[in-house]
């Protein structure tokens, strides 16, 4: 019995799977804390894959 192969994963092409990230303003708050904003990958909105788009010849001609 043959097995079946796992699909490709949709990884983002843009932030390759790492869809947010936390960047550093410099310096601290008054209780000591980092400030920090997110950053989200504007092509998958910070999920860090994409649907995948089936490119079906002669479908609509």
């Amino acid at each position: 019995m043959t097995h079946r192969t796992t699909p490709a994963p949709r990884i983002c092409g843009n932030c390759d799977g790492f869809a947010s990230v936390a960047i550093t303003l410099g310096g601290r708050d008054p209780r000591g804390h980092l400030r920090t904003i997110t950053a989200n990958c504007p092509a998958c909105n910070g999920l860090g894959v994409t649907r995948s788009h089936r490119n079906r010849e002669g479908a609509r001609a």
